[in-house]
C-alpha cells in the first residue's frame, strides 16, 4: 500500500480536470498547480470554447502532462485515448464548469473529448459551476444541476459576488484552493475502493441528531416559527447512519423522507423537544443539537383564532422564553454526552459562536452565516466553522450531503481525541 504523508494527501491520485469555456477558465492554472501541490497526477482536457481563454501549452508545463483537446485527434485515438483517460481517472473535475457543459453532462451527450470521457468512466465526478448569475437562476439550469445530483454527481459550489460582466449574484467559481480541498475531502472522507462494501467505522456509537425548526403556537391557526428546512440535521442523520452509528433524529416539522436506519421522533414545540432530547441524551455517546429552535413563546396561547380590530393598528403578543436544549443537555452531570451546538449568525460569526462554545459548556459548535446567499436555511450548500475549546477547522462551501459527512467524521475525531484526554 503506498504510503500519504499529511502534506501530500492526493499522492498516487489520478486527477482528471475539465475546463469549458468562461472567463473563470483562468483559474485552472492554479487549480492545477493546487493539486499537483497535494501529490496528485494531473490531465486536462480542454474544451474548444476553454481553449479560447487559456493556452494547451501553460497547462501541459504546469501539470507535466499532455492536454486533451479533440476527440478526434488521430495521434491520440490510434491507442482509444479517450478510453484510456476514462480509465486512468480515479477522480473527475470540471471546473469550470459552464452552463452548457453542465446540460451536455447531465443529458449525457458525448460530443467532445470531455464530455464522451465522462460518459465512459465509472471514476467520480464533481462539477464547479461558473456561469452569469442569471443563467445561474434559469429553471434550464437548475433542473440540468438537480438531474447531476440524482446521479450522485458532486456539486463544488458556485460562490456568490462580483462577476466579470458587472454583475452581482451566484454564479462565481470556487476558488482553486478550495476546489483543491473538496478534491482532498472526497479522498478522505470515501471508500477507496468503490466495489467494496463502504465501511462502518461507528458501529456501536449512538449519535442523537436535532433538526428542523420548532412551531409555537399563537392561536389554533397561526404560531412562531424560522426558515430552517431541516435539511443539515438529515444530512448529519443519514452520513452518521451510513458510516454504521446508530442515530436518533429528533425532528421539528419539515418535509423531509426519515434516512435509511434512523430512528425519528417527531415533535412541534421547543418544549416537546427539550423532552424528546431529555429522554435520549444520557444513553447516546454524542448529541448534535441542529435544529433551529424557536427561541420564544407565547405566554398564553389564544384559545380561539385572534381576529382583525377595525380599530385597532397593533397587535402585541407576550412572550416567554425557550427553553435552551442544548445547554441543558450540556449541563447534564450524570451520562453527559459529547455536546455539539450550532449557530447560525448573521454578523461576527467567529465571536458569537465563541461567546455560545463556553456560555453553554459545548464541546464544539458548529457556526455558519445565514446571511450568506446561497448557503444555510433552505439552500442545499452549506460552509461551516467548526470551533472547539482549543481548536477550529473551516468547512468551505459545498453541498449539505457531502458537508456532513465530512462533519459527522471531524466530530467523532473530536470526540474520540476528548475521550483519550
Amino acid at each position: 500500500m503506498t504510503s500519504v504523508t499529511p502534506s501530500l494527501p492526493l499522492q498516487g491520485k489520478n486527477i482528471l480536470l475539465g475546463i469549458s469555456g468562461g472567463i473563470a477558465a483562468y483559474k485552472a492554472a492554479d487549480l492545477v498547480r493546487r493539486l499537483k501541490e497535494r501529490g496528485a497526477d494531473v490531465r486536462v482536457i480542454l474544451t474548444p470554447a476553454a481553449a479560447e481563454f487559456i493556452t494547451p501549452l501553460t497547462l501541459q508545463a504546469l501539470s507535466g502532462n499532455p492536454v486533451g483537446l479533440s476527440l478526434l485527434d488521430p495521434a491520440a485515438e490510434a491507442a482509444m485515448g479517450h478510453i484510456e483517460l476514462a480509465r486512468w481517472a480515479d477522480f473527475i473535475l470540471v471546473a469550470p464548469a459552464s452552463a452548457d457543459v453542465i446540460a451536455r453532462i447531465a443529458h449525457g451527450m458525448a460530443n467532445d473529448l470531455l464530455t464522451t470521457c465522462i460518459l465512459a468512466a465509472d471514476a467520480p465526478l464533481a462539477v464547479a459551476p461558473a456561469m452569469n448569475q442569471q443563467m445561474y437562476k434559469n429553471i434550464a439550469t437548475q433542473n440540468n444541476l438537480a438531474t447531476l445530483k440524482s446521479h450522485n454527481i458532486y456539486i463544488y459550489g458556485p460562490a456568490a459576488g462580483d462577476q466579470a460582466c458587472g454583475d452581482v449574484g451566484m454564479g462565481r467559481m470556487l476558488e482553486p484552493l478550495q476546489l483543491a480541498e473538496l478534491v482532498v475531502d472526497f479522498f478522505k472522507f470515501h471508500s477507496k475502493t468503490i466495489a467494496l462494501p463502504l465501511p462502518k467505522p461507528l458501529i456501536g456509537m449512538k449519535i442523537a441528531i436535532t433538526a428542523g425548526p420548532t412551531r409555537e403556537a399563537i392561536d389554533p391557526v397561526r404560531y412562531i416559527s424560522n426558515h430552517s428546512s431541516g435539511k443539515m440535521g438529515y444530512a448529519l442523520a443519514t452520513a452518521a447512519s451510513a458510516l454504521g452509528a446508530q442515530v436518533t433524529l429528533i425532528s421539528g416539522p419539515v418535509q423531509l423522507a426519515t434516512p435509511e436506519g434512523v430512528t425519528r421522533i417527531d415533535v412541534t414545540t421547543a418544549q416537546d423537544m427539550l423532552q424528546a432530547a431529555l429522554s435520549v441524551a444520557s444513553n447516546h455517546d454524542i448529541f448534535i443539537g441542529c435544529a433551529a429552535v424557536a427561541d420564544y413563546r407565547m405566554a398564553e396561547v389564544a384559545p380561539q383564532k385572534l381576529k382583525k380590530s377595525a380599530d385597532k393598528d397593533q397587535l402585541t403578543l407576550q412572550l416567554v422564553k425557550n427553553p435552551d436544549i442544548i445547554a441543558t443537555i450540556a449541563a447534564l452531570t450524570s451520562h453527559r454526552p459529547f455536546t455539539v451546538g450550532f449557530a447560525a449568525e448573521t454578523e461576527q460569526l467567529a465571536q458569537y459562536a465563541q461567546n455560545k462554545l463556553t456560555s453553554k459548556n459545548l464541546d464544539l459548535i458548529c457556526a455558519n452565516d445565514v446571511s450568506a446567499a446561497g448557503q444555510g436555511f433552505n439552500s442545499e450548500q452549506n460552509a461551516i466553522t467548526v470551533y472547539g475549546r482549543h481548536s477550529e477547522h473551516s468547512l468551505v462551501l459545498q453541498h449539505k450531503t457531502t458537508l456532513a459527512q465530512a462533519l459527522i467524521t471531524l466530530i467523532v475525531e473530536q470526540f474520540q481525541n476528548e475521550k483519550k484526554h
